[in-house]
């Protein structure tokens, strides 16, 4: 479930000044950690890696004989959740000390590719990555600026549901909804929506019940996935008839993240009415990775102080057996890069299967700019290809007869009618016998593997995908006049934007 944050501007209150002197004070931490990049690391590297020299996966990998960077790597290979999965099942277990001392304070679930749900460890330690990020954040922004009016007032975040359930006795949830749970003090007593309609599973009532608790308040800021904003201004549109601006006039800031925010863009300021400051944010369930400081510069500042030792391995070289392994002090600009991280919370090696390009290395800023396989996730649903053949496979094995000579799948983010959706461009051999049910039966397969489109489709963000029949030859077609036809090259299964699928239609 997405998450907002809502603020209501009252008379200038405690909040607001004090904001600024923490600001400033945030600021000259960050300046200070910022300048010596390669250092800090260095530091979060040893502090962590002698931390967990008890625990199973350090005896397991000498911790205690680590000294260097290459001593590092030698000891410890790059891994996905796939091959990390053995000693998070021990956790699942309910044995302590296996990735990090004692056991985890939370289980973040989140959708998985081959392994199904994961579950991803947070401990006491790497609590403040995530909190205390998302505040610095803020207060970069205040810093800069000199815009704190927004810290006096009530606080809305609409998130997952804060109820959680366990796992070997240790609470499980989205990460939203654990975030949910670590609100400062001296915000919770302001804090909105009310309990009972954060725990709303149905998005589109849990709307409306936001929009009740919301629509006649002085909202100066709202934090949230692109695609779910946007459905909340929609309806509260429908309900007024006005723009956002003229219902939320003292509205100035918009928090983000978790999508591209550009395919949004026009249409989301265009439901404002007026330009408003924007602040993007880099989390995930592995940890709070980076977050726009400034409006003057582009990219997102890399925490490099937070708990996380970075790692970094070129894009083009990420499926070679050996690829090389660098620190933040080696990469280079304009490139891209898997991020590999190693945290407090006992990640070790782990791929979160992002790459990322750096813009800046004075600070040392950076941009998202995909993932390390072809995937979609223009309104945040993290499909990739196994999910997409899998699905296409169980659904032809109810329509026998069918034949598939190729396929890909894009979204088609603005469509020129109904709801945003992803289109299947399919080239039969031989067609189902009913298209209808065919594309009904694929669509239920694809929620059925993935819980971010399962939820998107159930809160009528998408719509269920729409499934196009390509003529004879298409994909050849579009491969000769690539110049890529052979049997090296291979049209991708599934693009996060329509350049393919546009060429091929």
């Amino acid at each position: 479930m997405a998450t907002f944050v809502v603020v209501y501007r009252q008379p200038m209150g405690f909040r607001s000044f004090l904001a600024r002197p923490f600001a400033a004070l945030v600021a000259r931490d960050t300046r200070d950690w910022a300048s010596r990049p390669a250092k800090v690391q260095e530091l979060v590297r040893n502090s962590i890696v002698g931390k967990a020299a008890q625990t199973r996966f350090g005896t397991d990998h000498g911790f205690a004989d680590i000294r260097t960077y290459e001593d590092f790597k030698r000891q410890v290979p790059v891994r996905d959740y796939e091959t990390l999965k053995s000693y998070i099942e021990l956790v699942l277990e309910g044995k302590p000390d296996i990735l990090w001392p004692g056991k985890p304070a939370y289980f973040s679930k989140t959708s998985g590719t081959t392994s199904g749900t994961k579950y991803i460890p947070i401990t006491k330690d790497s609590i403040p990555n995530h909190i205390n990020s998302a505040r610095n954040a803020l207060l970069s922004y205040i810093h800069e600026t000199g815009n704190s009016a927004f810290a006096d007032g009530q606080l809305i975040f609409l998130s997952g549901s804060p109820e959680l359930d366990e796992k070997a006795g240790i609470p499980t949830g989205r990460l939203s909804g654990i975030v949910n749970h670590h609100v400062p003090g001296y915000l919770r007593g302001n804090q909105k929506p009310s309990y009972a309609t954060n725990c709303i599973e149905d998005w589109e009532e849990k709307l409306e019940r936001i929009i009740d608790e919301t629509i006649n308040a002085r909202m100066t800021l709202i934090s949230g996935i692109p695609p779910w904003v946007q459905m909340y201004f929609d309806r509260i549109q429908a309900r007024t008839g006005k723009k956002i601006k003229d219902v939320f006039p003292d509205f100035s800031l918009f928090v983000y993240g978790g999508v591209n925010f550009e395919p949004y863009r026009a249409k989301l300021f265009e439901s404002i009415g007026k330009k408003v400051d924007s602040i993007e944010m880099y989390p995930a369930s592995e940890g709070f990775i980076a977050y726009q400081d400034s409006q003057q510069h582009p990219g997102l500042l890399m925490l490099l102080n937070s708990g996380i030792f970075f790692e970094f391995i070129p894009a083009d070289e990420y499926f070679q057996e050996n690829p090389r392994r660098l620190t933040i002090g080696e990469v280079e600009l304009n490139k891209n890069y898997a991020v590999i991280i190693n945290s407090n919370a006992g990640l070790w090696g782990y791929s979160i299967g992002d790459t990322v390009k750096f813009v800046s290395r004075d600070p040392y800023r950076l941009v998202v700019t995909g993932r390390v396989k072809h995937f979609i996730s223009a309104f945040g649903e993290h499909v990739i290809g196994e999910e997409v053949e899998k699905a296409l496979k169980q659904t032809m094995e109810k329509f026998p007869g069918t034949e598939v000579i190729e396929f890909t799948v894009a979204p088609q983010v603005t469509p020129a009618e109904g709801l945003p959706h992803h289109e299947w461009l399919v080239e039969f051999g031989r067609e189902p016998n009913d298209k209808q049910a065919f594309a009904a039966d694929l669509d239920q397969q694809l929620r059925s593997l993935n819980t971010y489109y399962d939820d998107l489709i159930s809160g009528s963000i998408l719509r269920p995908l729409v499934l196009t029949s390509l003529s004879k030859n298409a994909f050849i077609d579009y491969m000769k006049s690539q110049g890529k036809l052979g049997g090296q090259n291979k049209v991708p299964r599934l693009s996060n934007d329509r350049k393919i699928a546009d060429a091929i239609r």
